[in-house]
């Protein structure tokens, strides 16, 4: 169905066809070219890590985390259940088991008090998601991994350009994965990029995401030839999908504070709203800095949440829910476990409804936020 006013409508332009056209033109197709080392640069530069990795996805990204955590069969990893099956899977893929644990009320993130609860001898480490871009209370989390010698993975997805306490989220963790999928802030279409903070796992990163080989080392210079040294596979993107990204990271300033702006219209919109008991507004902690990556309203109970998307829908406008909770899923069920009964990812999951957000859309934020407050009130 085509909507007048879709969920997301992704952007490209003239910057990202005349990158592409340059990349055709020199001949390089295969990655790891001029492109993906401006890229490379960018990330490190702005988000303060010691390597970025250009991936295929941000799900090759957590894949890859999860081979640097030395992750084997039997081992925990404490993450929420209310994020995106890659997650999970990354985990799963080694022989480890998810082990879900409840969100916060406010920001919806994993809450960090029932972490240490969940940990076991066989924790290994501990997955974040810093959902809609707001960042979980990382110091409290560090703490507990710190004290119990366990790494932690941030899925930093939906949070490029989002901060905890001035630092750079993807710049806390051992390791963090980000995505440039068309939904997300900075996009490739699909791509992603693996941040990494510990040295010591920098040469056996680029092992893996060469297929197992020492070919990175070889393009520099460091070795006469290279071969198969250890466990990989194919994650390295083409240099048209770091073309593409590279034309969004140039502007990634303006990107993200167009955003901001539509996402505060938003906000104000639902002030009273909010007052008179109808709904409720996302929650941006004050230590934080959000990239508006997502806006998100919760409503008083499911019945309420779905009449509001259909109300949405039959006027040529989708909203849509987010994430089934992954210990209710049958993979979740199958793979994983959950800690305690998960009562608020359950409520709050069945409540959310987002609203449309792209750049671009500008006073279509008026219209849905008036769609929105009508058939509340009505």
């Amino acid at each position: 169905m085509a909507y007048r006013i879709p969920f997301n409508r992704p952007l490209a332009g003239a910057r990202a066809v005349k990158y592409l056209s340059e990349a055709c033109g020199e001949g390089h197709l295969s990655g790891d070219g001029r492109f993906t080392r401006q890229c490379h640069e960018w990330l490190e530069s702005r988000i303060c890590v010691g390597k970025a990795l250009l991936t295929t996805s941000g799900t090759s990204a957590l894949d890859m985390a999860a081979i640097l955590a030395g992750l084997k069969a039997g081992d925990e990893v404490i993450m929420p259940s209310f994020t995106f099956s890659s997650s999970a899977n990354a985990m799963v893929l080694r022989g480890a088991i998810p082990v879900f644990v409840d969100i916060r009320e406010d920001t919806l993130n994993i809450d960090e008090r029932l972490i240490e609860a969940a940990v076991t001898p066989k924790t290994r480490a501990i997955m974040v998601v810093h959902y809609a871009g707001v960042a979980c209370e990382m110091d409290a989390i560090m703490a507990i991994a710190n004290r119990h010698g366990i790494a932690v993975i941030e899925d930093a997805a939906q949070a490029i350009q989002s901060s905890y306490k001035g630092r750079p989220l993807g710049s806390i963790g051992q390791t963090a994965a980000l995505s440039f999928h068309e939904t997300k802030n900075i996009i490739a279409g699909e791509g992603g990029a693996l941040l990494i903070n510990d040295p010591a796992v920098i040469e056996k990163a680029e092992i893996i995401r060469e297929k197992g080989t020492n070919r990175t080392a070889f393009a520099r210079g460091e070795i006469q030839k290279y071969t198969w040294v250890d466990l990989g596979s194919s994650y390295l993107p083409s240099e048209l999908i770091s073309a593409f990204l590279w034309s969004q990271l140039e502007i990634a300033d303006d990107l993200t504070a167009q955003r901001l702006s539509l996402w505060n219209r938003y906000h104000e919109h639902f002030v009273e709203v909010e007052r008179d008991g109808l709904l409720r507004r996302p929650v941006v902690p004050d230590n934080v800095t959000a990239n508006g990556h997502i806006y998100y309203l919760l409503l008083p109970d499911q019945a309420k949440r779905d009449a509001l998307i259909s109300a949405l829908r039959a006027e040529g406008i989708n909203a849509v829910f987010h994430y089934i909770p992954l210990h209710s899923a049958p993979a979740g069920r199958r793979f994983g476990r959950a800690v305690g009964d998960l009562a608020r990812t359950d409520d709050l999951s069945a409540r959310l409804v987002r609203l449309p957000l792209w750049v671009g859309l500008g006073d279509g934020i008026d219209e849905v936020a008036d769609v929105v407050k009508r058939v509340l009130r009505s």
